[in-house]
């Protein structure tokens, strides 16, 4: 880290007497030779000649490295070439978008979608096997790279998204170019080959011109045990959640539940617009009247009783930038975390800060999303997630998130929510929410069994770490030295990091 530090001129940078980086400091200048060096566009802009992501592009290419062939790395497929209208719910290929990669390493399923086997192999050229690579190509997410694993198997991808193919390459070696490539040293080096302004691009060809360097074979595969040590912690943390899930089902006497499918529903004013002051035929759908139905059995209590609800405030669009303190919005929010989020807002402004045990829940676009927050958090949360406290004795906060994600609260959501183009949830719908509210020995089963579905992920995520460090050691001190830091990890020795 003290070298990656050097390289990114971080311990030279002069200051001017307001405080700030001087202007000299932001200055690089090259030769023509260095402009035409590995630089098949001929770009010149700045951010190309950075001079942290130049020092360490040759510093990487001054030991044995390798980069990837051109046939290796592929685009998914033009627009036209498949349209949304083939997505399906369920189907033969998994079709793998942006948000089903962001935060690098793992492909988040939550909202997977698929496309015939008919309709991926007129696409087969961006089809993708286990433990080959996919990466984002605009926007924000460009830099994280996530691997195909075996519950996968064969998928295909979006046109925004690039497939990196490993076939002939030993596992060991696929899952160390995977941890490198998420290393701090990648991503300077990807986003220096990111073009464009308002919305970042990275072409195929940039992945191409990636250096990667070469270690033996035995430090593979201590990485390579971390990566598969740590997709074992992940599939252990999904089956206990998904069994919660099950079991919070069960408790509610909602395990045997299929919503209805009727279109139809014959109300009289007095019992539609009268009562609720919607009209759109959506809203009194039976499916919905059937869980209201399953409720009236159950001890139940409105949400606004059993929780504070207080709003974020939107610092506006004039304040985002890349310095500052993370701005979090729907888009990086999931049930299971934050994901890192893509803008920063300045420190000193004093809105909501999500603590430890709040409840983060969404309220616009992707409605009803909750996350119960682990520890305090230094960042802002957008004008469109709420923050819900606790205040009724009896009611535990893992509970209640649980609740919050499963079928009862997520089918009012979309009934409330319904009937615009832009799902918007008000407050005091939210707040009219029914909650059903099991016994306490039930809800410490479920609070204990979230909490260690949690606990795995976390342990998941620091073996990845572990795996990024390793690299990163090998590449700045040798990789002797990082073998002999793996070596104490594994063999549980103190002084060396810990699982």
């Amino acid at each position: 880290m003290r070298l990656l530090m050097r390289l990114l001129n971080l311990r030279n940078l002069s200051t001017s007497n307001s405080g700030g980086v001087s202007d000299m400091a932001m200055i690089n200048i090259v030769t023509k030779a260095q402009v035409y060096d590995d630089n098949p566009i001929y770009r010149i802009d700045s951010e190309f000649f950075d001079t942290g992501a130049m020092n360490i592009d040759r510093m990487i290419r001054q030991i044995p490295h390798f980069t990837l062939e051109k046939s290796r790395v592929v685009s998914g497929p033009f627009g036209s070439s498949l349209k949304s209208s083939a997505y399906l719910k369920v189907g033969d290929v998994p079709f793998i978008r942006i948000v089903n990669i962001k935060g690098g390493f793992h492909i988040d399923t939550t909202n997977m979608v698929y496309i015939s086997a008919f309709n991926s192999s007129r696409i087969s050229n961006s089809e993708l096997v286990v433990d080959d690579i996919i990466l984002s190509k605009v926007g924000n997410s460009i830099g994280f790279f996530a691997r195909v694993d075996n519950s996968l198997g064969v998928c295909n991808i979006s046109e925004n998204n690039i497939g990196i193919k490993l076939n002939g390459l030993s596992t060991v070696t696929k899952h160390y170019i995977l941890v490198f490539l998420n290393t701090n040293i990648a991503r300077q080096l990807v986003l220096r080959r990111t073009s464009g302004n308002a919305q970042p691009k990275l072409n195929v060809e940039d992945v191409c011109h990636i250096p990667i360097p070469v270690f033996s074979e035995a430090f593979y595969r201590q990485i390579s045990e971390l990566v598969l040590a740590s997709e074992a912690a992940l599939k252990s943390a999904k089956f206990l959640y998904a069994a919660t899930e099950q079991y919070l089902l069960d408790s509610l006497g909602f395990a045997d539940f299929i919503p209805s499918d009727n279109k139809i529903t014959i109300r009289g004013l007095a019992d539609s617009f009268r009562a609720s002051n919607r009209i759109d035929a959506e809203y009194y759908q039976q499916k919905y009247d059937d869980v209201f139905l399953r409720l009236k059995n159950l001890p139940c209590d409105r949400l606004g009783k059993v929780v504070t609800i207080k709003k974020s405030v939107e610092p506006g669009s004039d304040l985002y930038g890349t310095k500052g303190i993370p701005f979090v919005r729907v888009s990086d929010l999931t049930k299971f975390g934050i994901n890192d989020p893509d803008i920063k807002v300045p420190a000193h402004l004093t809105e909501l800060r999500p603590y430890k045990d709040t409840i983060l829940l969404t309220k616009d676009g992707s409605v009803g999303i909750a996350y119960k927050v682990e520890k305090d958090l230094d960042c802002i949360t957008s004008g469109a997630v709420l923050h819900l406290t606790v205040k009724q004795n009896g009611v535990l906060p893992d509970y209640l998130t649980l609740v919050l994600n499963s079928i009862i609260v997520q089918s009012q959501a979309e009934r409330d929510a319904g009937g615009s183009i832009i799902q918007h949830w008000k407050p005091s719908e939210i707040g009219d929410v029914i909650i059903p509210i099991l016994d306490d020995d039930t809800q410490k089963k479920i609070t204990t069994d979230v909490q260690s579905s949690f606990s795995l992920r976390r342990q998941s995520e620091q073996l990845l770490n572990f795996a990024k460090q390793a690299v990163e050691m090998a590449i700045e001190e040798g990789e002797d030295i990082a073998m002999k830091w793996l070596g104490v990890f594994t063999k549980g020795k103190s002084g060396g990091p810990k699982a």
